[in-house]
């Protein structure tokens, strides 16, 4: 068992405000066209991933920064109205975290990220955290925050025996080192193949590539293949899980919804199989609505959303 119940999450990761364009089709290189709307919503993976462990009813705490603006006003207000305990984000002179984002008409979307106050996060507000909430629990990074402070998170915390989650996006290198004290690796398929340089275009090609983060030491891989479903693999077992179809109007934050799914599954002591069908099942509920934090699903939502599915769980 990865997670015992009521284990608390922490999140150390990336707050961003996301400004959102929809068009629809995505630009060529170079071109410009017209857009039909535009929006901003909360985001940024780090801010995304505790809103979507906490609305599931778990307890999550968020380490972070954002700037004194308001986007950052805006960022800490809604977590804070969806139950994330927000006393180790810090507040910095620099701009809060932005991302831009235009979306098509088939929901799929490009992301450019400027991290501005992100940057700011460092050991101090990694020790803070990790000894403020009181016990070991679940722990998830990304890597929108500086590789030295995530690195350095990952030894603390594995000193301290928290279960790691590392979700790594955008992709960089990870030493063996890193990866020997990751509990549970959570890329996507082009992630997964910029750190293996290894191309992916099956199941088995995933597999493959899970296979090598586990002879690196990972606990647990779990490759998201987007509408392919996700390929999930330790040591002793390997399995694909489906994803559920649905209508996408809006891929952004599905990966995050996953990955907040999962841990929340984890800390009420769920066995990791179950975790991935949860998961699989916030993700398609999340590409049904626009927005990052606003796609987010209660654990109610979610469970009404599966039920009315023509193939349940």
């Amino acid at each position: 068992m990865l997670g015992k119940p009521g284990k608390p999450i922490l999140v150390i990761g990336s707050l961003n405000m996301d400004l959102v364009a929809v068009s629809e089709r995505l630009p060529a290189k170079g071109e410009t066209i017209l857009g039909d709307k535009f929006m901003t919503f909360p985001g940024g993976k780090g801010g995304n991933q505790a809103t979507a462990a906490a609305k599931l009813g778990a307890k999550v705490y968020m380490a972070g920064c954002v700037g004194n603006d308001s986007f950052g006003d805006e960022l800490l207000a809604s977590l804070q109205s969806n139950a994330v305990h927000t006393q180790y984000i810090e507040r910095h002179g620099e701009s809060t975290g932005i991302a831009l984002i235009t979306v098509d008409a088939a929901g799929m979307n490009t992301i450019v990220v400027v991290p501005g106050a992100n940057n700011s996060c460092g050991r101090a507000q990694v020790d803070a955290a990790l000894s403020g909430v009181g016990e070991p629990g679940i722990l998830i990074l990304q890597h929108e925050l500086p590789k030295q402070t995530v690195e350095y998170a990952i030894r603390a915390a594995h000193l301290q025996g928290w279960v790691i989650v590392v979700n790594p996006a955008p992709a960089r290198p990870v030493s063996r080192e890193m990866l020997s004290m990751v509990d549970i690796l959570i890329p996507n398929e082009t992630e997964a193949s910029t750190m293996t340089d290894r191309m992916i275009e099956s199941e088995q090609d995933a597999i493959l590539a899970a296979k090598e983060f586990v002879n690196a030491g990972v606990g647990w891989v779990v490759i998201t293949l987007g509408s392919k479903g996700a390929v999930c693999c330790s040591q002793e077992e390997s399995c694909c899980i489906e994803a559920l179809k649905v209508n996408a109007v809006d891929t952004t934050a599905a990966g995050d919804a996953y990955i907040g799914a999962l841990t929340f599954a984890l800390s009420e002591g769920r066995p990791m199989l179950e975790g991935l069908h949860f998961a699989s099942a916030a993700a398609a509920f999340s590409v049904t609505r626009r927005g990052a934090q606003p796609s987010l699903g209660t654990r109610k939502e979610i469970e009404e959303f599966v039920r009315g599915l023509p193939v349940q769980l």
